[in-house]
């Protein structure tokens, strides 16, 4: 079983519109409702793969119930700390040219009780998971460091995957992660440094790997994906699909990734499912996901090379 830890849920509020015109008028094309936090979206993903995953994290008492529902119907079993108040909204607006301008929600701030209850709950879950991920921002209230507080709980035989950033993903990293999956800007504002070439963005990941991680998926985009042990290096470039929102992509990658993960699966393999899953997830508008016959027709287009 895959483990997810939500810390931050939200609804995302997708708005699709000819073009964002600010300070003018502009009409609304479509929109979606979605139930989310990216860890939720990892554990959705995971049981889109026929998989099984179990989702735990920080919950509000207003609408915390349509996260309940919303999993149930993906059929991911759930149990949450609940807090007062409403989970935050997050509001996407996508033009014509799939440009994604994000306005974010602050919500609500978490107490130190509560954060002490989900430690217990995720040590407790652990000890019946094979691999854990903790993924996404923080809530008000919750420093950096409460990432290794989670992991440092975790059950001995179970994988940690963090899908972090800066600070968050520092304190990750002592507890010797099996793996993190960054993007090209999260790899850069982590290490506080600018990569212009493939190899630079190499040697930002060994960096990672210096720091506790046991492997690196770095994600490129629309380009594909890295991976790297620190021995072996792959490249897996993605093919050209209709883009219809990048939300979630990285979500989707994720959850391939810890389900290879979980099988013992090689590099290449590990690198394949992701850049299959998170491609299969920008062909949907407004989905947290994909479907497992978009992601099994891309898997068996990609190629990887080593490099």
């Amino acid at each position: 079983m895959i483990l997810t830890v939500c810390l931050n849920p939200c609804t995302d509020v997708t708005i699709e519109v000819d073009s964002l015109n600010v300070g003018k008028m502009n009409h609304v094309k479509n929109k979606t409702l979605s139930f989310t936090g990216a860890a939720l979206n990892v554990a959705i993903g995971v049981a889109r793969l026929k998989g099984k995953s179990h989702a735990t994290g920080f919950m509000y008492n207003e609408n915390g119930s349509l996260f309940e529902q919303a999993l149930d119907r993906e059929g991911v079993p759930s149990v949450f700390v609940w807090n007062k108040g409403r989970v935050r909204e997050n509001y996407k607006f996508i033009d014509n040219k799939s440009m994604l301008t994000e306005v974010n929600d602050v919500g609500e701030c978490i107490s130190g009780n509560k954060q002490a209850e989900l430690i217990e709950l995720v040590a407790t879950l652990s000890k019946s998971s094979n691999v854990m991920v903790i993924s996404g921002s923080l809530p008000q209230g919750v420093e950096s460091e409460y990432y290794q507080k989670l992991f440092s709980v975790a059950a001995p035989q179970t994988l940690k995957i963090a899908d972090t950033e800066g600070p968050r993903l520092l304190a990750a990293l002592q507890t010797d992660l099996d793996l993190v999956k960054p993007n090209r800007d999260e790899l850069e504002h982590t290490l506080k440094t600018e990569f212009k070439t493939r190899d630079d963005l190499l040697k930002g990941c060994y960096a990672l790997l210096d720091k506790g991680a046991k492997r690196v998926l770095l994600s490129l985009g629309k380009k594909g994906a890295i991976i790297t042990d620190g021995t072996k290096n792959y490249f897996c470039k993605s093919i050209n699909v209709a883009i219809n929102s990048t939300v979630g992509a990285g979500d989707g990658m994720v959850a391939a990734a810890a389900m290879m993960l979980e099988q013992g699966a090689s590099l290449e393999e590990i690198l394949r499912a992701g850049v299959a899953a998170g491609t299969a997830t920008v062909t949907t508008f407004g989905r947290i996901s994909f479907t497992k016959e978009k992601y099994d027709e891309i898997y068996s287009n990609l190629t990887i090379e080593e490099i």
